[in-house]
């Protein structure tokens, strides 16, 4: 079928066990959901309640119409960056607007069953600007991991150090106190995670929030909460509300709303292969990013941002027993249920404890081992992993993806038409050939004939034998329509010369590349053979 979510199959052999199984990981996830979808939605330049609300409306959504049986989706880090720069550059308006035409982008990557192309993008790509995310995270929540007195961090790095540089003097340390503390209780309960029976499945972080919480509380520390900074979060249900389009506005929003639709995508999909490999199925790629896009597009009616896939609430969501969609959408109304009747404890939550959430989250995000293997890849993936994370930190992330890809490309393109090779048939192989030099030429063409290997067929033009040129194509895999050109080009070049060509060896793409061109149209009958040596006995025989 063309739409078919995977909970519609996912209830074969359910049980009451697995679904108790599904309902305790649905409330686990939400638990752990909640400060990330804050502390996302703060760091984005957003009010709280926009982190939660695509929280429970987006991931809800994704669980019902998803391609995967346990992903879980929300607000992510990765998209911490990209939001804020839409927020700081054309307002919460327009960011709307960008989310929805992701949204759109995102339905229609699906629907044209582009979901196994995003497989594609070279690992060196994503490694850079993953790490190149992490650090600009890190950076953006040193404000309030330090409790600087900054109206507003630019989104640019070098701006961002300078503000942050000027404000030093602000540094308040009971905030560093929390924060540091709160990483350090992360770290901890990480450490002894394996050794607290029932309590193993609540992560670090939200222990982390609950203990900074209660000790801000308590003692009253000067340092800003969610309550004196955003006045807390509402207490009642997200509202439906028709966001502003002006089309003039909508013309820059392309670039913006196809970044956040490509790393939607990346992030999604990346997620759905690693809960597969957790729990031994296999996502349906493409009505993954229909439901990713169906959710991007209803969330800014609801005041949400961009959401995706998330790793660490779906890796939680399977280590919590989950199995079918039910956890997803559990998760969605445990997150309602806390907005609805708990939303008043949050306006003590510490901005220093959530930037300690994020510090945290962002080291975890980062492949930093990456860089330290650097010495044992070859130059050209070391050239595009350092520089699509140098362009993400210093310049934007939309150009870093540009430049990783266009590199890659470059690279591949290279690799191929190095591996590609034109070998002359000697005569000691071939004893036919013996007193025929000049006279008849055979060459043996393997790998790729196409726009980065054309080069090969060149060198042969320019030494025509007098009589007959052969060609063996048997090992050539592949011929693009440039390739197609140049041996076009060599038989006219032939023909003019009086030099007749033999094709050898033609098959599979090759051949179906020279129908659809019209070559073999063009060439006579007795011009085509099974392989080298037939057509060798034919040019020497004729």
């Amino acid at each position: 079928m063309f739409f078919q979510p995977k909970i519609l199959n996912s209830f074969s052999g359910y049980s009451t066990t697995l679904f108790t199984k599904d309902v305790l990981a649905g409330l686990t996830v939400g638990i752990v959901a909640l400060p990330l979808a804050m502390a996302f939605s703060i760091a984005s330049g957003l009010k709280p309640e926009a982190g939660i609300f695509t929280a429970i409306i987006a991931g809800g959504l994704i669980s019902l119409l998803g391609g995967s049986r346990v992903q879980i989706g929300g607000p992510a880090g990765a998209f911490i960056v990209i939001v804020y720069g839409i927020v700081e550059r054309y307002g919460v308006a327009n960011l709307l607007l960008a989310t929805a035409m992701s949204g759109v982008f995102l339905i229609l990557m699906g629907a044209f069953r582009l979901g196994t192309l995003v497989r594609f993008i070279p690992i060196a790509v994503i490694i850079g600007f993953t790490n190149g995310i992490a650090v600009l995270i890190g950076l953006s929540q040193l404000k309030d991991f330090l409790g600087l007195s900054i109206e507003k961090m630019p989104a640019q790095f070098f701006p961002a150090i300078q503000v942050l540089y000027q404000a030093l003097s602000t540094f308040n340390p009971i905030a560093l106190a929390v924060a540091c503390g709160s990483i350090a209780l992360i770290i901890f309960w990480k450490l002894f995670q394996k050794n607290l029976g029932h309590l193993r499945h609540i992560p670090g972080t939200v222990i982390a929030m609950v203990a900074a919480t209660i000790i801000t509380t308590f003692l009253n520390l000067p340092i800003d909460t969610i309550g004196s900074r955003f006045g807390g979060i509402p207490s009642g249900l997200p509202h439906f509300e028709w966001i502003p389009i002006s089309w003039g506005d909508a013309q820059y929003m392309i670039i913006p709303a196809l970044t956040l639709a490509l790393l939607g995508a990346i992030e999604s999909l990346l997620c759905a292969r690693i809960a597969d490999s957790l729990i031994h199925d296999r996502h349906e790629s493409n009505q993954e990013l229909m439901a990713q896009g169906i959710a991007n597009v209803v969330i800014p009616f609801f005041g949400g941002m961009p959401a995706t896939g998330t790793i660490a609430r779906t890796v939680t969501n399977v280590e919590s027993g989950a199995s079918t969609p039910i956890a997803g959408i559990v998760h969605a109304v445990t997150l309602l249920m806390i907005v609805l009747f708990a939303a008043p404890l949050a306006k003590n939550i510490p901005l220093a404890g959530l930037a300690a959430i994020l510090m945290y989250v962002a080291w975890n995000m980062g492949e930093w081992r990456k860089f330290i293997d650097l010495k044992q890849f070859r130059l050209p993936y070391r050239i595009t992993i350092l520089s699509v994370f140098l362009l993400t930190v210093m310049v934007d992330l939309t150009v870093a993806i540009e430049v990783g890809l266009l590199s890659a490309f470059i690279t591949f393109i290279y690799r191929i038409s190095s591996l590609s090779r034109c070998e002359i048939a000697e005569a000691k192989n071939f004893p036919l050939l013996e007193n025929q030099q000049g006279q008849i030429d055979a060459y043996r063409i393997y790998g790729a004939i196409f726009f980065g290997a054309v080069k090969l067929l060149e060198q042969i033009e320019k030494n025509l034998p007098s009589k007959k040129l052969l060609l063996d194509l048997k090992n050539v895999i592949y011929v693009d329509t440039s390739g197609m050109d140049t041996i076009s080009q060599l038989a006219y070049l032939c023909k003019i010369h009086n030099v007749q060509l033999i094709i050898c060896g033609l098959d599979h793409q090759p051949y179906g590349m020279a129908q659809r061109s019209g070559f073999l149209e063009k060439l006579p009958k007795d011009c085509l053979y099974p392989d080298l040596i037939s057509g060798i006995e034919a040019a020497t025989h004729s």
